[in-house]
């Protein structure tokens, strides 16, 4: 454990993007401005069965939010505009954000699509103080990309983190050092991370409602509930964290994109038409990445509610729609039994580092020219300007689970 005077001298940020996705439409489609916007499943309200990815501030004034059906959502926001996600042009604009931030310091650690933790400790003395540091990258980023940020700066993770969402949108909390532990007291528990809803009730058993009932509690008590973990616990509620910033995370651990049909299906048609979509989707995206996978994942649940994931790894990456359907529908045959099928979902991994290296005289390893123009017309005109011809009239509307996963 770090002494306080270590953990005093470091200047962390957190960096927010404000209703990312949501904001993005606003940009580019401007009669969407002011409106309630969702970012979800089904384009056709509630009718769907998908999920809110992401609302706009004028749709979470109506009570929606991240993660509600959309069903939900569109009771409670009849006259919102749903829209499907638009992943291709959210990773983009996602890459723009982060060449930014590396404009300021080398120590960028991505953690979504939307939010990166900053390390300006060894930079203040060229830049100046960290919020003289998040003024100007929160300029830079409404500047160059039309988009606003929340910006957390505190000499911890934790903290940067908790401040970054305490004045949205376009909002900015400094915390001093030695004042973390006052500037947490007052906010609720289920603010620190590894409290969730079951932690925060046990919690609400020993009294515990605040960070700083926590913070207070005894020790030995805390401890007797909840082992070693209370300590750790104990010690985020005190300010107290010690984690530091790693840019080697720049990369997605993961990148996939699932759907949920409207109704449980079983013809080979929709099956195949679907797999050969999130093929397509997945491999877009890794390409935005800059990214191949050698290793690909099915996803698989039946009418049953029975999930099941079934992976190959393979000698070399792929970014390619048709080469990554290719492996997905022999994995699809493999645990396919003819029942009805609710979910299916492609995800893509095992990035980059250790993709063998090429043979001297291997072909041309860019994008191929017909993915190259999906790419560029998916870039200019939005996602599905461009579709197979197998595709025409198939496409399912989607519900993609499908941000990065780090």
């Amino acid at each position: 454990m770090a002494s306080p005077e270590s953990r005093s001298t470091r200047t962390i940020l957190h960096v927010d993007m404000d209703a990312f996705f949501a904001a993005v439409e606003q940009r580019d489609h401007p009669e969407l401005r002011g409106r309630p916007v969702i970012i979800g499943a089904d384009p056709r309200g509630g009718r769907g069965r998908g999920v809110v990815s992401t609302a706009s501030y004028e749709a979470r004034r109506f009570g929606v939010g991240s993660a509600m059906p959309i069903s939900q959502a569109w009771r409670a926001c009849p006259d919102g505009v749903y829209l499907p996600p638009n992943m291709e042009r959210y990773a983009a604009e996602s890459r723009r954000v982060m060449e930014i931030l590396r404009r300021f310091t080398d120590r960028v650690e991505p953690v979504s699509i939307d939010e990166a933790f900053l390390d300006m400790t060894a930079s203040q003395r060229a830049l100046g103080s960290g919020e003289v540091v998040a003024r100007r990258l929160k300029d830079a980023i409404h500047g160059e990309t039309g988009l606003t940020a929340s910006v957390g700066v505190a000499p911890s993770k934790l903290v940067a983190k908790v401040a970054s969402d305490m004045r949205k949108p376009d909002g900015l909390v400094v915390v001093p050092a030695g004042e973390e532990a006052a500037f947490l007291a007052p906010l609720p528990v289920r603010r620190l991370w590894g409290v969730g809803p079951r932690m925060e009730e046990t919690l609400a058993k020993l009294g515990v409602v605040t960070i700083g009932d926590l913070a207070a509690l005894d020790p030995a008590r805390l401890e007797r509930r909840l082992g070693t973990h209370g300590h750790d616990l104990q010690a985020l509620a005190r300010g107290i964290d010690d984690r530091e910033v790693h840019a080697d995370s720049e990369e997605a651990k993961s990148i996939g994109q699932e759907h949920t049909f409207a109704s449980d299906t079983k013809d080979p048609e929709r099956l195949r038409s679907l797999l050969l979509d999130l093929s397509d989707t997945v491999a877009a995206r890794l390409r935005a990445h800059g990214l191949k996978a050698r290793t690909l994942t099915l996803k698989y649940r039946d009418d049953r509610f029975r999930t099941t994931t079934h992976a190959r790894t393979l000698p070399a990456g792929l970014d390619s729609g048709d080469e990554i359907f290719e492996v997905i529908r022999v994995l699809f045959e493999e645990v396919h039994r003819g029942r009805r099928v609710r979910l299916l979902g492609v995800s893509s991994s095992h990035f980059g580092a250790d993709t063998p290296q090429l043979e001297l005289f291997a072909g041309d390893e860019d994008p191929s020219p017909v993915d190259r123009l999906r790419d560029q017309v998916a870039e200019r005109f939005g996602k599905g300007s461009l579709t197979r011809a197998s595709l025409l009239g198939r496409r399912e509307r989607r519900n993609p689970s499908d941000r990065p996963e780090d």
